[in-house]
């Protein structure tokens, strides 16, 4: 379950991009994900039906969210924290299917963690400008100007090593499970891991969802005021 199984590379413009299961697997989700937005976006309605009420209500809560752990001068995150969410959410519930989330990639960890970097760095010098920007990686003291640049850097690392860390190690639990059931009996294997996936993939990866949303407002907050 948790290999990362190389599938035959594309050369594009002289170069070879390896592919591999948990990059198809991103692809899907990402069809998914858009087909689900054209339908909800479809035949939207003053008087909201059903379908539309769960968005809107999903909307609110991630606004309340990013307001009540940002403030409300953030309030323009809620659309890039409502999709990392979604997106993490995702992929930490393939799980449930059998199959190795793509989380327990650690390029595909690393990736979330760089553009979270980022756009932390972005807005910072886009509110600050530039030269405040490096002015504060000298703040409270000259003195402490590599230890600000190394924590900065350490930030992408951090954020990723935690998502790869516990989504592999969720892998591993369930490998060992079904290897144990397996030297029983298959039948042992249809029913007994369901409570496990319940709680691993389902429980953990909603977790691990949270811990990198409320980790990535908080860093938003405190770079952009240094």
């Amino acid at each position: 379950m948790l290999e990362i199984r190389q599938l035959p590379s594309i050369n594009l413009f002289g170069y070879n991009f390896q592919v591999t299961l948990s990059l198809i697997i991103q692809w899907i989700i990402v069809l998914m994900l858009s087909l689900l937005i054209l339908f909800i976006n479809r035949n939207l309605k003053k008087i909201p039906d059903k379908k539309q009420s769960v968005v809107e209500i999903f909307v609110e809560f991630m606004e309340k969210t990013v307001e009540d752990s940002m403030g409300k001068k953030f309030r323009g995150f809620v659309p890039y924290i409502g999709t990392l969410a979604i997106y993490l959410l995702s992929m930490n519930l393939v799980g449930i299917l059998g199959i190795a989330p793509p989380t327990t990639d650690y390029s595909v960890t690393l990736a979330m963690g760089l553009i979270t970097f980022i756009v932390i760095q972005g807005y910072t010098i886009k509110k600050s400008g530039i030269i405040r920007y490096f002015k504060g990686y000298a703040k409270p003291l000259p003195l402490l100007l590599p230890i600000n640049i190394m924590e900065r850097i350490m930030l992408p690392v951090s954020l990723s090593l935690r998502l790869f860390g516990n989504m592999f190690a969720v892998g591993i639990i369930m490998e060992l499970v079904y290897g144990a059931l397996s030297s029983i009996t298959w039948v042992a294997q249809l029913g007994i891991p369901i409570p496990l996936h319940m709680y691993f993939d389902l429980f953990d990866g909603a977790i691990q969802m949270i811990i990198f949303i409320m980790l990535t407002m908080i860093n938003i907050v405190i770079v952009s005021e240094h």
